[in-house]
């Protein structure tokens, strides 16, 4: 591989515009299956066939570069959240879990690294940092978007809205931490084709419901 960086003769660096990117990615695979201590600037930048020196030209530190990651990893679920903000529709709604279960299909190990930080000591510099960001980026969820799809008659009147954001959350979240051995018990292999058939399945859930109407007593 040619070299990443190289020097002009003011000294500066020449930048390879896919520097930037391929150390988020390299960063977001290693994190994903290494915990944070054990994942180093070094070993990000070998990865990625880059300088280590430009770690810092662009985040500054490790710390930068994971909170980088993880920004740019969620960031177009949170326009989606935004625009359903604005919206307050069911097409909308689904549209975030099609977001979602995009982003997430391609980076499959990125919600349970999210998952395992947020079991650890909530002292922890990391976990504080991931709570700072989903505080952020789901604070519209936070704020009375499914109880203003009930007030709207977007939601049924017979169900809580605070609980439909949670089955809502569950139906994106949990295909993505649950145990691997778990789901092949219930004979699911967890390929691209599975997560496809999923959403939209869980799609007609969210706008169909699962059980037919219980049919009144003669």
């Amino acid at each position: 591989m040619s070299s990443i960086i190289d020097k002009r003769r003011s000294g500066r660096p020449i930048i390879d515009l896919n520097a930037r990117q391929l150390l988020i990615n390299n960063a977001r695979e290693l994190f994903s299956v290494m915990t944070y201590d054990k994942v180093s600037t070094r070993m990000i930048a070998q990865k990625s066939g880059i300088n280590v020196a430009m770690i810092r030209y662009y985040f500054n530190s490790k710390e930068g570069l994971f909170e980088t990651m993880v920004r740019e990893t969620l960031a177009p679920i949170q326009v989606l959240i935004q625009q359903l903000l604005v919206e307050k529709n069911t097409n909308s709604l689904c549209e975030l879990m099609r977001t979602y279960y995009r982003v997430m299909t391609v980076n499959p190990s990125f919600p349970r690294l999210i998952f395992q930080l947020m079991y650890l000591p909530n002292t922890n510099s990391q976990r504080q940092s991931m709570e700072k960001i989903f505080t952020e980026i789901t604070q519209p969820l936070q704020h009375r978007i499914f109880e203003q799809l009930a007030q709207q008659n977007i939601i049924r009147s017979d169900l809580d809205p605070h609980l439909c954001k949670i089955s809502f959350i569950s139906l994106m979240v949990f295909p993505f931490i649950a145990p691997t051995s778990i789901l092949n018990i219930h004979g699911v292999e967890t390929n691209e084709a599975f997560f496809v058939n999923l959403l939209e399945h869980n799609l007609k859930v969210i706008t169909g419901g699962l059980l037919l109407p219980l049919k009144e007593s003669l």
